[in-house]
């Protein structure tokens, strides 16, 4: 059970610093004039990714992301008993992560909130592309369920960083519903929010098919083996 709490918090500060630098950074450059820019965000998710596998994934993996974690137990890699409390924790993380933000610039905005600036449908498929990448690569670099190692943390913020960078004025580049919920509540801005909810979740289930494409059975085995 103390092992399990580890892993718990470790997923909470992990998903509360990705979502507070993340996020924070969009906030800031929207009330600086633009002076973090559009690839400087980008590298900041990237950045913040990196420096919480490093410094967590030993623990919990460091999944920070509601549509890994539930890839990881489709993949056979993670105990379905894990699943719900995971996804908890990395909720809440966010949530106060979006809430220091919000009381620390509390004029009316968007907190980061990922938002379509097309249509939904572009978003939609934009978002589960970007993810199905991310989960590919994840899948591909983490040992279990976990991503740990110099490979995975540069592989896997790289990813995010590159990701960013290309979608991220278009959809947002969320490929996180726990990223894309928390600003989205605590900011009232609930009107797209649908889309991050579900194309993350459709991206990264699709990758394991691709890994399993890929790579043998061992891959990414049936959920009743997974181990932790």
């Amino acid at each position: 059970m103390q092992l399990v709490m580890k892993k718990l918090n470790a997923e909470f500060i992990g998903t509360f610093v990705l979502v507070f630098a993340g996020t924070g950074a969009v906030v800031i450059n929207d009330v600086s004039a633009g002076s973090i820019t559009h690839v400087g965000i980008a590298l900041t998710f990237g950045l913040v990714i990196l420096a919480m596998i490093y410094a967590v994934g030993d623990i919990s993996g460091a999944h920070f992301n509601p549509a890994v974690t539930s890839a990881f137990w489709l993949a056979g890699r993670l105990p379905a008993s894990l699943v719900l409390p995971y996804v908890t924790s990395q909720c809440l993380g966010a949530i106060s992560a979006s809430t220091v933000l919000h009381f620390l610039f509390p004029a009316p905005g968007t907190l980061g909130s990922t938002l379509p600036a097309g249509s939904e449908m572009q978003s939609f498929i934009l978002e589960l592309i970007l993810t199905f990448i991310l989960m590919f690569v994840i899948l591909n670099v983490s040992t279990g369920a976990k991503e740990k190692g110099i490979t995975a943390g540069i592989a896997v913020g790289a990813v995010i960083g590159l990701e960013a960078m290309l979608a991220g004025s278009i959809s947002g580049a969320s490929m996180n519903p726990a990223r894309s919920l928390a600003p989205a509540v605590v900011s009232g801005h609930l009107e797209h929010l649908w889309i991050y909810l579900t194309a993350p979740f459709a991206g990264a289930w699709l990758a394991i098919f691709a890994c399993r494409g890929c790579r043998d059975s061992a891959c990414c085995p049936l959920p009743s083996r997974g181990k932790n």
